[in-house]
Parts: C-alpha cells; sequence; structure tokens
C-alpha cells in the first residue's frame, strides 16, 4: 500500500472542485483511459486573465485525484501569467509530497493546465502523441518527454524516470533506452538511440510480478471499486495465481465472483501477464 499524506488523503476522500465547469472558457485534456490516467481540467478565465473558477474530471487512483483537485486550489485567483508558473513540484508540495512511484500524477496536472492555458490563448493543442521518437510504447512517452521530466525535476536513475513518467513501468523492454537518455542529459558518453534495440523480454520474478500487479490495482482497479463503495487487497501472488480480498460494500456483493473473474481478473491479464488466474481468499 501507499503512504499518503493526510493532505492527499482528504482531497482524495473530499475533492472541492470535481466535476464540469458549464461556463468554462477554457479546457486542457491529458492522460489516456489504456494508460490508466486521464484527466480534463475546466477553467473559467475573466477577460483581464484572471481565474475566476475551475474544476476537473479525473480517471486515475488517489494520487491523481488529490493531484487534480490541489492544482485548482493553487490556481484559483492567479492570473493567467501567474498559473503558468505552477509546476508539478508546487503540486506535490501542497500536498506534503506524494509517494515517488506516484510523481507522474502531480506531471499529469501541469500538463493539463498547459494545455488549458493554450486552449485559451487559441493556440493549437499539443498532440497527445508528443513530438519525439517513441521510447516506451506501453504507455506512449517519447524521448523528449523523458527528457523535459530529467531537467525539471532532476533524475538521475532509470526508476526516476519511471516515477515521473510511467516510462519503463510496464512490460520494462525500454529501460535500457532510458538509461541511454539518462546518461546523455547527465553527460555521460552518448548512446546513439537510433541503433537501439531492445532487449527480448524475460520472464518477471514473483517479486516484480507483485510489484506490477499492486500497480494496476492502485491505479485502475481500486478506482473503480471505489466508485461503488468497495475495495480491494492483494493477499498473495504465488506464479500465476494472485489471491485477493474483496472489502468494503463490494464483499457482501452477490456478483463478487463476477467482479473478480470479469473485471479484476481480465486487467490484470491485460497489463501484467496474461496467464494470471485470480482467486478470492477462503
Amino acid at each position: 500500500m501507499w503512504e499518503y499524506t493526510d493532505a492527499v488523503r482528504d482531497h482524495f476522500e473530499n475533492p472541492r472542485h470535481a466535476g464540469e465547469l458549464k461556463d468554462a472558457n477554457a479546457i486542457g485534456e491529458v492522460g489516456s483511459l489504456a494508460c490508466g490516467d486521464a484527466l480534463k481540467l475546466f477553467l473559467k478565465i475573466s477577460p483581464d486573465g484572471v481565474i475566476e473558477d475551475a474544476s476537473f474530471q479525473t480517471f486515475g487512483c488517489a494520487s491523481a485525484i488529490a493531484s487534480s483537485d490541489a492544482l485548482i486550489e493553487l490556481i484559483k485567483g492567479k492570473t493567467v501569467e501567474e498559473a503558468s508558473k505552477i509546476t508539478n513540484k508546487d503540486i506535490a508540495k501542497y500536498l506534503g509530497g506524494l509517494p515517488q512511484a506516484k510523481m507522474h500524477c502531480s506531471v499529469m496536472g501541469e500538463e493539463a493546465l498547459e494545455a488549458a492555458l493554450r486552449n485559451w490563448r487559441g493556440e493549437p493543442a499539443v498532440p497527445q502523441c508528443h513530438e519525439g521518437k517513441l521510447i516506451c510504447k506501453c504507455f506512449g512517452v517519447t524521448d523528449a518527454q523523458i527528457r523535459h521530466a530529467v531537467r525539471e525535476n532532476n533524475l538521475k536513475t532509470v526508476e526516476d524516470v519511471t516515477n515521473f513518467t510511467k516510462a519503463g513501468g510496464a512490460c520494462g523492454s525500454c529501460q535500457e533506452a532510458i538509461q541511454a537518455i539518462l546518461d546523455e542529459e547527465l553527460g555521460k558518453p552518448r548512446v546513439t538511440l537510433q541503433e537501439f534495440n531492445p532487449k527480448p523480454k524475460t520472464a518477471m520474478t514473483n517479486v516484480q510480478r507483485m510489484q506490477k500487479i499492486l500497480h494496476v490495482l492502485d491505479d485502475q482497479i481500486r478506482p473503480k471499486l471505489a466508485a461503488d463503495g468497495g475495495d480491494i487487497e492483494l493477499v498473495d501472488v504465488d506464479g500465476q495465481k494472485v489471491t485477493v480480498m474483496l472489502t468494503g460494500k463490494c464483499s457482501s456483493c452477490r456478483s463478487r465472483q463476477t467482479t473478480i473473474r470479469e473485471m479484476v481478473e481480465q486487467t490484470l491479464r491485460e497489463h501484467v501477464e496474461p496467464n494470471l488466474v485470480v482467486v478470492e481468499a477462503e
């Protein structure tokens, strides 16, 4: 389980600014449901450039919802010029910090704000498929995005890059390419990425499998269950067998076996390994 600050828990459980803003005159959308996180930011900006109101719609984990809500707390009442200087580090700081593996949620907030301000100025939206060489096919992350994250946040390791961009967090075949970018950015001997050929994917260890399962549970499955007052806990991972426990309202639901088989198992098979079998703890 992730260790969240009281501020993160508060903004996740009691978001102040969730929902569509009907009279918004600036909208920014980032992320993708295929990647587990998506954010739509609504701004109402006055003729003299002051953000009078704002709201958000987010599909994602607790950190994504909390980061979106915190972003609006930071920008309401500010001028467009002042708001444009807010970064993901400001969002994380406002929340008292985020787990390193969840820093990409604050980055998504910064990108949504940039997209909304571009929309207000009448500038073309930045394509969801960012410019540059595609490095992480699982999450659609380019070398340009990785370089920006490295420079903006002083990243030093591949794990840092994964935490801030999600690149390398799925199959892992792009980690060598990420390291090559890091080496260039940190002034180490340059590697030509055009010649990069990813190594064949090797079998995961049970520890790696458990880490990926926890990530998918937290990012994609838990938010869906929470919408109906439920939750899920990982009990054990033994090779391809995953044992879980449904809690909250899901624990007494008559269709919980269907939920486990058709939602939990299918999602884990899609994002972790295709042969996983999910069972309910006795």
